[in-house]
């Protein structure tokens, strides 16, 4: 039995469609995503005159910010790693081992979003769009508030055993640079091209360490809050420079808008405000 003129042109039809159809199920994107939640941590700067002679926050500075005036400061040492030309950082990423005192070892990998503008949310979707978005709960999000910058970062963490090691004494730095070369994520390993980061990271060195005095307390709505004081060698290579560090964590943006403001209207108002930010781990990394 032929085919009339009429059910070819039926057919041809129904194919066109049936193709159409395939062409728009394939056409039709993967549902993202939704972008990641983050918490914030305000980062203020403080001048050296907010230390005394023996480099402590003075009685005054942590009155001011909630800082228990009686508890001892406890102390924490870390370095990072990265090449020599820090081709880690060139693409966002910080590489970190860390030992506070009575602890295991903490290791950090983490990937830095610029934020332009105060553009959190545009920050956000860069970050969904190179894979970092609500559904991965290996990676901690956070903006880090400083004085006039504000960087979101997603961190993994993970940690080593601390057992020979006493305080917060560190490895040597091919000793950390094995076991973080060893647990590296996989976001990280294989950034770029397969094995970049796996192959980066074994090329690179131990910057620091450097062990810092942190002393701890509680301010407006931040029940979080800490003065960090880390002592680096000076920008010429030699002699003994002092990092002043204030922060605040919150997991609300309002709360830590207002931190951030009445922090700097403090700091500025008691002569300890350091108007700028200085960039902690870039800072080891430049001089070690």
């Amino acid at each position: 039995m032929s085919i009339t003129p009429l059910t070819r042109r039926t057919a041809s039809a129904a194919l066109a469609l049936t193709a159409a159809a395939a062409l728009a199920v394939q056409a039709t994107p993967a549902h993202a995503d939704s972008n990641a939640v983050p918490t914030y941590e305000v980062k203020i700067n403080l001048t050296t005159a907010a230390l005394d002679s023996s480099h402590a926050p003075l009685a005054a500075v942590k009155s001011a910010f909630g800082i228990s005036g009686s508890a001892s400061a406890s102390a924490r040492s870390y370095a990072y790693y990265d090449t020599d030309a820090q081709a880690l950082g060139a693409q966002g990423w910080d590489v970190r081992l860390r030992h506070k005192s009575g602890k295991d070892f903490e290791e950090t990998y983490k990937k830095r979003f610029a934020v332009t503008g105060g553009d959190i949310n545009a920050a956000l979707t860069a970050a969904n769009a190179a894979g970092f978005d609500s559904s991965d709960t290996n990676y901690e999000a956070e903006v880090d508030w400083g004085y006039a910058k504000q960087t979101l970062s997603f961190s993994n963490e993970k940690s080593h055993s601390a057992s020979g090691y006493s305080g917060t004494a560190m490895p040597t730095g091919a000793t950390g640079l094995g076991w973080l070369n060893g647990e590296i994520p996989g976001k990280l390993a294989d950034w770029n091209t397969d094995g970049w980061g796996t192959d980066t990271l074994a090329a690179s060195r131990v910057h620091g360490p450097v062990t810092s005095s942190v002393y701890s307390g509680a301010w407006e709505s931040s029940d979080d809050a800490s003065i960090e004081v880390v002592p680096v060698v000076g920008a010429g290579g030699s002699g003994t420079e002092y990092v002043v560090e204030l922060s605040f964590k919150t997991d609300d943006y309002d709360d830590a808008a207002a931190l951030h403001a009445d922090a700097i209207s403090v700091a500025d108002a008691k002569g300890w405000l350091y108007k700028g930010d200085i960039l902690k781990t870039q800072t080891i990394l430049d001089r070690y």
